[in-house]
């Protein structure tokens, strides 16, 4: 398949992006980009395909000005046009692992007994988890990679972006009624455009030399 996206335009727009502080409350993502993106998290690759996650949309202005105060009053949570909450699930089940099994089937065709060997593999590695496997720790890392993929794909749209960890998750939790769903907030992703007026979309990055970070064998 030939590139959509010519190398020197993938690394152009991963220079343009940067964690953007100050967003352009006017400007709103158009329906058809967002689209986009609730697909590329949808898509989004995990471990052993379970998709421990949710993801929470928050467009609504009014559930958005409760967000800087427990984010520590920082306002992208406010001013973005939308603000995405990666949660994770706070278990993992028969139940879910036989619900990931049917979904299987569905998509891919065969039965249900034909994913017993797959089935037995699941269950032995985490329900329950072993004691030296920390369930929670696994599927928050999940949610980065959620979290990585879904900025990368807004940098490609040129929609900007800003990953906060400086929350509250559990007032998170309190304010969207996560944990009787099963889930508890991770980390947070802003989107929407910058404002003319924010001075960090000029400032350079800051990056450690090639040689530092990529090494060949």
């Amino acid at each position: 398949m030939n590139n959509v996206l010519s190398p020197d335009a993938l690394v152009s727009q991963l220079r343009w992006r940067y964690a953007t502080k100050r967003f352009d409350t006017a400007r709103k993502i158009p329906d058809q980009d967002w689209a986009a993106l609730e697909e590329a998290l949808i898509l989004t690759p995990s471990s052993y395909g379970l998709q421990p996650w949710k993801f929470v949309v928050i467009a609504d202005p009014a559930v958005k000005a409760q967000l800087p105060a427990i984010s520590w009053n920082q306002k992208q949570v406010q001013d973005a046009s939308h603000t995405v909450v990666f949660a994770r699930r706070l278990d993992l089940t028969e139940e879910y692992i036989d619900h990931y099994l049917t979904r299987i089937v569905q998509i891919r065709g065969g039965t249900l007994e034909g994913q017993a060997g797959f089935r037995k593999m699941l269950m032995g590695s985490l329900v329950p988890p072993p004691a030296d496997f920390n369930l929670q720790h696994w599927a928050a890392l999940q949610c980065y990679i959620a979290l990585g993929n879904f900025m990368t794909s807004a940098a490609v749209l040129g929609i900007d972006t800003c990953p906060m960890e400086g929350i509250m998750p559990a007032k998170y939790d309190e304010l969207l009624g996560l944990p009787a769903k099963g889930y508890a907030t991770v980390v947070v992703g802003c989107a929407g455009y910058r404002s003319a007026d924010d001075k960090y979309a000029s400032v350079p990055k800051v990056r450690f030399q090639r040689d530092e970070l990529i090494e060949r064998i």
